[in-house]
């Protein structure tokens, strides 16, 4: 009788420290603070990729995720202070334009604003060469839906010595 006792003390003690060493709810903890924090980098200027907030990985939303968090987005560029037009699809370009040129690897060094009005894209802001402007705007004509770009990006002023002297004529060349 004593052994069986002892037995049934020990199943139980076993299944107390089963159920204490469940790491299940720790681990569920962990992906939702992760989520909210991915969900969190979103308020970023225009270059960091829109990341979707039930996501870990970094790619641009669906249309349909887009129109589920249309109220968020349009606050995120209000809040940015950058311009989205009443154009059908402003919203979602805006959002496009800027998941596309974050994703650009040779812009990541980048801060290029994004704003949209009637499907015509503004780029502003600064990029460290002549080269990276013309791919952000090559970048942002490739948008689907995307009817013009405008290109008023401005190269650092750091880069534009460097690259006026590199075409500069040594002062001792014609002699």
């Amino acid at each position: 009788m004593r052994r069986k006792i002892e037995g049934m003390i020990l199943i139980a003690a076993i299944a107390v420290l089963l159920v204490g060493c469940d790491n299940a709810a720790n681990n569920n903890r962990t992906v939702n603070a992760n989520a909210n924090a991915n969900a969190n980098t979103n308020t970023v200027a225009t270059s960091t990729p829109v990341v979707n907030a039930n996501s870990n990985t970094n790619r641009a939303p669906t249309r349909e995720e887009y129109e589920r968090d249309k109220a968020r987005y349009q606050r995120e560029a209000r809040e940015s202070g950058r311009t989205v037009g009443s154009g059908l699809n402003d919203g979602w370009l805006w959002v496009k334009v800027r998941f596309d040129l974050a994703a650009a690897d040779d812009l990541r060094d980048s801060t290029i604003n994004v704003d949209v009005d009637n499907a015509v894209v503004t780029l502003t802001g600064t990029v460290a060469s002549a080269t990276q402007k013309a791919r952000a705007e090559t970048v942002a004509k490739a948008v689907e839906g995307v009817k013009g770009v405008k290109n008023q990006l401005k190269v650092s002023a750091g880069n534009t010595n460097a690259n006026a002297n590199a075409n500069a004529k040594p002062r001792n060349a014609n002699k």
